[in-house]
């Protein structure tokens, strides 16, 4: 080799050798399908802080009334001149994380990457969500409780423009972190290479066993407790005096935290901070809806009889986990709790400069007239992780409160504004047959509970790589009503996040906001009737017919043991037929009609009284056996507590 290739080789080596440490780091800082992956399988990621700006594109109603995609006049940006729509538009590096409709539609969705003229990639709206098309598949993708998700992510390295090419879309949302023109990332390829293949199977394996995978980390410690908690008194559950982390907890015999008085509260303290990180009952903070065990997320819940939060919990030096007895003016019998319990420590110091500690704010309200429900509010920085709702409506007999849009302003600027209650939990279409219409637990969204006759509901939502960081404050609030919040209710809720200090402080909780509201008039609407048949009937809408004096038979179990008097909302017409009311093989009514010579509809018509207890929790219809006139026409039942 001569002396000059010998030169030029050392000098290659040399600037391999300055440039190794840069070509390394850029390819750990890359932003790809690979790397967001993995976000949604290191949960010991979530305490850290974000510098990306999140945002959402909808289909809201801008002039704050309710059309928030009925019509279809706001689900776009633009409209092109063929007529096609553009639904979302960003420019510089960024990545899309959710996107969200209840009305997919097979038309064809376009996505411009990084300044491209032509489609990069196109595919059918519905195929999104169906599993039929890789790689939108399940977990990340799918359907349930009304809503269609899509949370497999897709980045782009210089802009995004997304373009409906249907005549109409209805309700959408598109959330997206923006990362600035800097960012190192690799646009979005629906031919997945190897790695990424492999991080979108360990999101399945993960989800499925998340404790397993969160103890994977090495070392840990584990706390067991066995304590005794009486009335009025309060019990250290787990003190830590080093720094470290709470990978997690258990909490086993999970009924005995059920009942309408939710009087066990749970408090957290991290480093003899003035404020708790934690302090609400502890039903609330497990995702409990209206006084019964419910939710199963991925993070938190109850499982197996078993409460579990798997939420990394950093500290600096000192961390407090207790639990309070309040003494309650309910006469109900007081018992002594035994509380078992597990917690997983880790001696990994917190990283101030990145690291947020776990914070928890519990809102049990009133509602306000004019104004939504703050589900969190203050300033500092942090960022968003997750909401348990519970929404208790005051007037008998209907939802309409969950209407409300979500709004989320960040620093000060309107980064969200959603398009209805069950919309921000991944949902849809309640009150409707195998829809929003009773509890659903999925890994990061479900439903809590769904009943017309208590007019209440609930939902939650984990953020995971749609986090939402904040550098100066953040609001984030629910309306209770399609329009200026005008749907009263009582809502209580529980809002995530981590932060170097608590934001906003939880009011104490006492016995009027931890006692579930019980409403005294019930309703029981024809889609959701549980109806038995004895001989021959056939429903057609909210029409009974008998054939040869049938009878059916109506459940009432979710109506709460007491007596009540029964009205229905019936139509009368030439064809009514004559029933009497049943509770078992005892008549509770005298005849009723339902004959009139001339159509007619009548409100709130008094049936007979009844009781309801839990060995008559049903009434039965039974015809009389008239060919003629044998068609009965109920909209609604409505029972009032005597």
């Amino acid at each position: 080799m001569t002396a000059n290739k010998l030169l030029k080789t050392i000098l290659f080596f040399c600037v391999l050798l300055v440039s190794l440490p840069n070509l390394l780091s850029a390819q750990q800082n890359l932003i790809s399908v690979k790397s967001e992956l993995e976000l949604m399988t290191n949960i010991g990621n979530l305490p850290k802080y974000t510098d990306a700006v999140i945002k959402q594109y909808s289909s809201y109603d801008t002039t704050g009334n309710n059309d928030d995609g009925f019509s279809g006049k706001y689900s776009f940006i633009k409209k092109n001149p063929d007529s096609s729509l553009v639904i979302f538009e960003d420019k510089g590096a960024g990545v899309i994380n959710r996107i969200w409709t209840p009305t997919p539609t097979n038309d064809i969705i376009d996505f411009y990457f990084d300044g491209s003229k032509k489609p990069s990639y196109s595919i059918k709206f519905s195929d999104l969500f169906s599993g039929n098309a890789a790689p939108f598949q399940l977990p990340l993708c799918g359907n349930q409780i009304g809503g269609y998700y899509c949370y497999f992510p897709i980045p782009y390295k210089n802009g995004c423009k997304v373009v409906f090419r249907g005549k109409k879309l209805e309700f959408y949302q598109i959330q997206y972190r923006n990362f600035g023109k800097k960012a190192n990332v690799k646009t979005f390829d629906s031919n997945l290479n190897q790695e990424e293949t492999a991080a979108l199977a360990k999101v399945s394996s993960t989800w499925l066993n998340v404790k397993k995978s969160i103890m994977a980390e090495s070392p840990i410690d584990s706390l067991v407790v066995d304590k005794t908690i009486s009335t009025s008194q309060n019990i250290t559950l787990a003190e830590i005096d080093k720094g470290g982390r709470l990978l997690g907890f258990e909490i086993e015999n999970a009924t005995q935290f059920e009942g309408l008085n939710k009087k066990i509260d749970i408090k957290i303290t991290w480093d003899n901070e003035s404020r708790p990180a934690v302090y609400m009952p502890i039903a609330d903070f497990f995702g409990y809806a209206f006084g019964k065990i419910s939710m199963q997320s991925l993070l938190i819940g109850t499982a197996n009889n078993i409460n579990y939060n798997y939420f990394s919990m950093p500290f600096d030096n000192h961390a407090k986990v207790e639990l309070y007895y309040r003494n309650s003016s309910i006469k109900d019998k007081a018992e002594s709790l035994r509380i078992k319990a597990k917690f997983y420590y880790a001696a990994k110091v917190r990283n101030q400069q990145t690291e947020g500690k776990f914070y928890a704010y519990w809102n049990s309200e009133q509602t306000t007239a004019g104004k939504p429900h703050v589900f969190l509010s203050g300033a500092g920085k942090g960022h968003y992780v997750g909401t348990i709702l519970q929404a208790q409506g005051l007037t008998p007999g209907m939802t309409l409160f969950f209407e409300g849009d979500d709004y989320t302003a960040i620093d000060g600027k309107m980064s969200m504004h959603g398009t209805g209650s069950e919309d921000y939990f991944n949902g849809g279409w309640y009150a409707l047959l195998d829809r929003w219409d009773r509890k659903m637990s999925l890994p990061i969204h479900g439903s809590l509970d769904y009943s017309l006759p208590f007019s209440r509901t609930g939902g939650y939502r984990l953020f995971l790589t749609d986090k939402m960081p904040f550098n100066q404050s953040i609001l984030h609030t629910i309306e209770h009503g399609p329009e200026q919040n005008n749907k009263p209710g009582v809502y209580t809720s529980v809002a995530f996040y981590y932060g170097e200090k608590a934001i906003a402080k939880s009011n104490e909780p006492t016995e009027k906001s931890t006692t579930v509201f019980l409403p005294d008039t019930m309703m029981v609407y024809p889609q959701l009737m549980n109806l038995s048949f004895n001989g021959q009937a056939t429903i057609d809408g909210n029409n009974i017919i008998s054939r040869s004096g049938a009878q059916v038979r109506i459940d009432l179990q979710e109506i709460p043991k007491g007596k009540y008097k029964l009205y229905a909302d019936m139509e009368t017409a030439g064809d009514g037929a004559e029933i009497t009311i049943w509770q078992r093989q005892t008549k509770v009514s005298n005849p009723i009609s339902f004959y009139t010579a001339q159509k007619t509809y009548k409100r709130n018509e008094f049936l007979c009284d009844i009781e309801v207890n839990e060995f008559r929790n049903t009434i039965t219809l039974h015809f009389k056996n008239d060919k003629d006139k044998n068609r009965i026409n109920i909209g609604r039942l409505i029972l009032i507590k005597k």
